[in-house]
């Protein structure tokens, strides 16, 4: 049986309630922006301009080949190659099967270029919200159904989650808020302390 939380349209997996999680970069070095399977992040149709328009600041973080790969052309519209799929199902493009075009590396952690270049206050746009969410994944079936996305990669966030007793909820409160706003977010404690975490 499983608990599910619903708040608006948002349906929250029962298991988000319950998890533990706080990155830990030195550990696990960056691996959600590396994961192999060549697919990258998902982007919603209207984080594809907002990426366009941070081009000139974060090309400059990265790598040749990178610079190459999105500066080449999709199709006869001109658009750039960071990213492939279609409308609805877009994903940032995969190089070598593994790192996120994006990716740059520091110290051996594969690190994000477009928050790099946020973080530095050179543009405005933070990264896909997809990536902001991780591990957190957004499916839809009637509209938004949280999960969790469990990776072997994660396991020390999980333990370093457990021993800080910071649940995945709070670590992500931030990416939660920025998708779906302050008032949503807080009616997760309100829910879950009038006890209405449906079983299914």
């Amino acid at each position: 049986m499983r608990e599910l939380l619903v708040i608006d349209d948002v349906t929250i997996d029962g298991s988000l309630l319950r998890r533990n999680f706080a990155c830990d970069l030195l550990k696990c070095k960056g691996a959600c922006c590396s994961l192999p399977g060549g697919r990258g992040a998902p982007l919603l149709d209207s984080e594809i301009k907002e990426i366009q328009e941070t081009l000139p600041v974060v090309l400059s973080m990265l790598g040749d080949e990178k610079r190459r790969i999105i500066g080449s052309r999709r199709d006869e519209s001109g658009e750039t190659g960071f990213y492939e799929g279609e409308s609805g199902d877009y994903v940032t493009t995969c190089v070598d099967d593994e790192d996120c075009v994006f990716v740059y590396r520091e110290n051996g952690i594969a690190k994000c270029a477009i928050e790099r270049a946020y973080n530095e206050g050179k543009i405005s746009f933070r990264k896909p919200i997809s990536c902001h969410l991780y591990p957190i994944r957004i499916g839809n079936f009637g509209g938004d159904v949280l999960r969790y996305h469990e990776i072997a990669e994660c396991r020390p966030a999980v333990r370093k989650g457990d021993a800080e007793k910071v649940g995945v909820l709070e670590f992500l409160k931030t990416a939660l808020v920025r998708r779906y706003g302050e008032e949503w977010y807080n009616k997760i404690d309100v829910q879950v302390n009038a006890n209405v975490v449906n079983k299914v």
